[in-house]
């Protein structure tokens, strides 16, 4: 039975990279149609295309979990095409930097999703909880909530790479040196907090308990506090790149709102009807950054 699921396993890690590698190729493509646009178009236009190959596999293996780990692949394609862009003039040093920092936090996070994806018939609870509530128009609310609206989402983080990598041409300073702490600090908090969470459930007596240990005495939701920083932490390296590209501030905006607003509340609800003991961390924990518990 165990090797079998490991197969089956397996399989569907080896699907999800080819429907990526011909999502790549896909956007590649667009990329090149829209050749001699601004390189922000460029990225935008073949980042949506790619999504939209991903969704098309959700449909054909009626599993949205194919798109999980979009969230941590796409940037890395996109830092590498405004790195390497024939206009690119940015500080070599910030390049190589970022693009480290930023390689590591997408492998880490990849691997993170994929190592809790059971394969192509698991589906995360998200999902199914809107299939029933949705019907027929399930793929509908997919394509736009489930797919589309975090490419988005992400696309606009990403635009703090646009001054780092490609446009930004003030040499490497103090606020780089600030901007990597908080990156490493960032996805060591992240690794951390997900590696408590995995160690708690697999030595958990009961479905009832819930995590109150380690980062999760001080926040609810640890491991979104660690990847919201992540993204002000590349933000402060598109300041020190360029201050004339501030705006680029909507990026970590919509995402801190994100967290915030949709996936704290919808995480705690989920918890709140799986353990009764759950109101009660609530009103002493911190939903999201890091604080003393209330007594």
């Amino acid at each position: 039975m165990h090797i079998n699921q490991h197969s089956s396993k397996a399989r569907a890690i080896l699907t999800c990279a080819l429907v990526y590698a011909l999502a790549l190729a896909i956007a590649l493509g667009v990329g090149y149609l829209l050749r001699g646009k601004h390189p922000i178009l460029i990225a935008g236009g073949a980042d949506i295309a790619a999504t939209i190959i991903v969704f098309a596999f959700s449909v054909i293996f009626n599993n949205s979990s194919l798109y999980d780990p979009y969230w941590s692949v796409a940037p890395v394609p996109i830092a590498l095409y405004w790195t390497f862009h024939a206009a690119s003039n940015a500080a070599i040093i910030r390049q190589v930097a970022v693009l480290l920092l930023l390689t590591i936090w997408a492998a880490r996070l990849t691997y993170h999703c994929l190592n809790r994806w059971r394969g192509l018939k698991h589906e995360d609870w998200r999902y199914a909880e809107r299939r029933s509530n949705t019907g027929r128009f399930y793929w509908v609310t997919s394509f736009f909530g489930f797919h589309l609206f975090p490419t988005i989402i992400v696309f606009l983080g990403c635009l703090s790479l646009y001054p780092t990598l490609l446009v930004g041409t003030n040499p490497f300073g103090v606020l780089d040196i600030v901007a990597i702490i908080l990156t490493i600090s960032a996805i060591l908090i992240e690794t951390r907090a997900d590696q408590e969470l995995k160690t708690f459930l697999s030595k958990r007596k009961s479905a009832e308990e819930h995590i109150t240990t380690g980062l999760w005495t001080y926040s609810r939701h640890p491991n979104y506090f660690g990847e919201v920083l992540f993204w002000w932490g590349l933000y402060l390296f598109a300041l020190s790149a360029d201050l004339a590209y501030w705006w680029v501030v909507i990026g970590p905006v919509c995402i801190t709102m994100l967290f915030i607003f949709v996936s704290i509340p919808m995480m705690d609800r989920h918890l709140l009807k799986k353990k009764q003991a759950y109101a009660e961390n609530m009103k002493r924990v911190s939903a999201l950054i890091p604080w003393l518990p209330k007594k």
